[in-house]
């Protein structure tokens, strides 16, 4: 039996570890920049970016956690966090009553606004502003590419398209 291991060249492995190690490093630079200046996690963050850009500013729980590639327990004891503090509110679907909805407040509407120059600010300061135009348009195609790749059906969107979030 011949038991060969896939292998990789010396530009797939660095592309794939240079991968990883940003995969491991932005988020807990993105975690300490938000609970910093805004006391919420990078998580809570794009749960009320999703909620302020959604109709009504309101979403299904199953739809939330879908955008935001959790589950519905990760998503739920976070919306609890986000209720106790009053940046958002839970309610029965109209449409459909075993569903719940979850809607953005006042509060938390002001909040993802307050939140968001500094993450942006950050992104910038950590990504963005490290890179020519082109690297960041191949970054671009590059995200892209692989964002279809892992969910084809386009189910997880960007909470924030482009730009400061304004009211």
């Amino acid at each position: 039996m011949d038991c060969q291991m896939p292998s990789m060249d010396e530009l797939e492995s660095r592309a794939w570890r240079g991968l990883i190690r940003v995969i491991e490093l932005l988020p807990p630079a993105l975690d300490a920049q938000m609970q910093r200046d805004s006391n919420l996690t990078h998580f809570e963050f794009m749960v009320l970016s999703m909620l302020r850009f959604a109709p009504d500013s309101t979403l299904r729980m199953t739809a939330l956690a879908q955008g935001t590639n959790a589950s519905l327990a990760r998503l739920s004891h976070v919306c609890s966090r986000l209720e106790g503090r009053g940046l958002v509110e839970r309610f029965d679907c109209p449409a459909d009553r075993r569903a719940t909805n979850v809607r953005l407040t006042a509060a938390g509407n002001e909040c993802v606004i307050a939140a968001a120059p500094g993450h942006f600010a950050t992104a910038r300061a950590l990504v963005i502003d490290h890179l020519t135009p082109e690297q960041l348009a191949s970054l671009a195609e590059i995200t892209e590419a692989l964002g279809l790749r892992l969910d084809p059906e386009n189910r997880t969107l960007p909470a924030v398209e482009s730009g400061t979030p304004t009211e």
